[in-house]
């Protein structure tokens, strides 16, 4: 039986959204967005529109081996009847590598609203996880993210 909560749909677009990432499939990754929605990247940039993230992403892509996603979600939380925030961590690893880089862990936030085409994100936020003068704390990410790897 499949689960049709809006908790599964979440996790299930986020997932998605990782693996077009990885695939280096920006038109995948931007049909997911609202047509207003909108992306804060790792290195505060911010892109709106499914047209611009595609876009964004097909420079990335072009430009960079990106590397792979790890990831744990660590919350999934009805705001409203049809609004979801989910909250997760996230490291990167090189592709051809087998381990994440510690410098590339983040923590992420998806807004997701349901709309007439289904659950689609109106906003994705991927914060550097580093943690100033609390080195702890990125190392709890760090073994946690391996963890994941095993």
């Amino acid at each position: 039986m499949t689960d049709h909560s809006p908790d599964a749909a979440v996790r299930a677009l986020y997932r998605r959204l990782l693996d077009c990432w990885d695939r280096r499939d920006g038109l995948g990754f931007a049909a997911l967005f609202s047509s207003e929605g909108s992306i804060v990247g790792f290195d505060g940039s911010s892109v709106n529109g499914r047209r611009e993230i595609a876009a964004h992403l097909a420079s990335i892509f072009a430009d960079h081996p990106t590397p792979v996603y790890v990831a744990k979600i660590r919350e999934v939380r009805l705001l409203a009847a049809d609004v979801v925030l989910l909250r997760a961590i996230a490291g990167l690893i090189p592709r051809g590598a087998g381990d994440i880089t510690p410098g590339l862990n983040a923590i992420q936030s998806l807004l997701v609203r349901n709309q007439s085409d289904g659950w689609r994100i109106e906003l994705f936020q991927n914060t550097p996880a580093a943690f100033h003068g609390q080195p702890a704390l990125a190392a709890e990410i760090t073994a946690e993210l391996r963890a994941l790897l095993s």
